[in-house]
């Protein structure tokens, strides 16, 4: 694999000479425009908006655009003047339990080589640490003109980093949960339970991209001549109707163990400990209620005697 960025991994006093190298690849299908009435590649030019002239590259440079509109030309040189201390240095700040990375700041994955056979044994070193503190390091690289956050774990027996977001790229989930108010029954989450455990787990070695497959597919089908594939039927919206989701999720449970071949039969759940106690006390209760009222009715009333004068 192609590196795209040399440097060195600064572990304390230990520098370790690495190769930074892309640990994923996009598969996606790309296309291209085109002119519908004749086919032709459509292209874009870069253009000055002052003369209308097309500009080469080498022509082009960078500015910052303030709010006004004015721009503030930067040159490579203003940058490359500034003090970047990790701009080919990947620099561990510190060592943290994984579970404190939040998933929302991962970016991009590399994998980092030994760069030579000196670096192997720090190489080595470090990779067998993360291993047995059951730790990630938290470290600060540049690349591409900015410097940034990373992780750096094991996998497998080669040490791998992902970009992270600083914690200011992050934003906060305000109007994203739903405010109106619900109640979810115990029963419905007893059923999403069943659910869950139908499903169960997956090997993600398995999963593959069918929408891709059936762009291959078509794209083949017409290259030869053919049709493009016949769109499927469309099935009814869900979006915005009211459901009922008991039988929607006895529906998936029953689906489900279908699909595992299973025993498609969905099992009545009980209620919970809890329920049945207060449905027998509120029993025990009215019985007692009930047998007071009928002792009243039967319990024969009080003779009163009155003494006659002499």
């Amino acid at each position: 694999m192609r590196s795209i960025w040399n440097g060195a991994i600064s572990f304390g006093l230990v520098s370790i000479p690495i190769k930074l190298v892309n640990a994923t690849e996009s598969r996606s299908v790309s296309f291209r425009q085109i002119h519908t009435e004749d086919g032709g590649r459509v292209r874009y030019k870069k253009v000055c908006e002052l003369d209308g002239q097309e500009v080469a590259a080498a022509e082009i440079g960078k500015a910052y655009e303030e709010a006004d509109g004015t721009m503030i030309p930067i040159t490579d040189e203003d940058l490359a003047a500034l003090p970047l201390p990790t701009a080919k240095t990947i620099e561990i700040v510190a060592f943290v339990p994984a579970g404190e990375i939040d998933p929302l700041q991962m970016e991009a994955a590399y994998y980092l080589s030994a760069n030579g056979v000196p670096a192997a044994k720090p190489y080595t070193l470090l990779r067998e640490a993360l291993k047995r503190s059951d730790k990630v390091a938290v470290a600060k690289f540049a690349l591409r003109g900015r410097e940034r956050l990373g992780m750096l774990r094991v996998v497998d027996d080669v040490i791998a980093m992902h970009g992270l977001l600083w914690p200011d790229e992050i934003r906060a989930p305000e109007g994203v949960a739903p405010e109106t108010p619900v109640t979810v029954r115990e029963a419905e989450l007893d059923l999403a339970d069943a659910l869950m455990a139908t499903l169960g787990e997956v090997d993600l070695g398995t999963l593959h991209d069918d929408y891709r497959t059936a762009v291959e597919q078509m794209i083949a089908a017409k290259a030869e001549g053919g049709e493009a594939v016949a769109p499927p039927t469309p099935g009814e919206e869900g979006g915005g109707q009211v459901i009922d989701l008991m039988a929607a999720l006895e529906n998936s449970v029953r689906a489900a163990k279908e699909a595992r071949g299973e025993d498609a039969e969905v099992t009545e759940l009980k209620p919970r400990a809890r329920a049945a106690k207060k449905t027998t006390a509120k029993k025990t209760a009215a019985k007692k209620t009930a047998a007071k009222k009928t002792t009243a009715k039967k319990a024969p009333a009080k003779k009163t005697t009155r003494k006659r004068p002499a």
